[in-house]
């Protein structure tokens, strides 16, 4: 990775990500090639926070058609990022 910005790709607003933030877990969209250390650091870099765990899980694409033809959507990764107690993402200037 060349900077911080590289590893992440933006944060997921989702239902279930809504349901985590009373555990003070966020949901990021990562480069496919990011590692948990890379991770770590881009988040702590670019928010100014203490990441205690990062948990991560590649997204195989799904199978879509289009018209008569059969085509894959691509894979991609979500990191699941746990602070330590008492720091906070504020998720509406994001």
């Amino acid at each position: 990775m060349k900077s911080s910005y590289d590893a992440l790709k933006g944060i997921l607003r989702t239902e279930k990500g809504t349901r985590m933030l009373p555990l003070n877990k966020y949901i990021f969209h990562v480069s496919i090639d990011a590692n948990k250390i890379q991770i770590k650091q881009a988040i702590e870099d670019i928010y100014n926070v203490n990441v205690e765990d990062v948990n991560t899980v590649t997204m195989r694409g799904k199978w879509k058609r289009l018209r008569y033809k059969a085509g894959k959507t691509p894979d991609w990764k979500k990191a699941i990022i746990t602070l330590k107690k008492g720091d906070k993402i504020d998720i509406a200037a994001t």
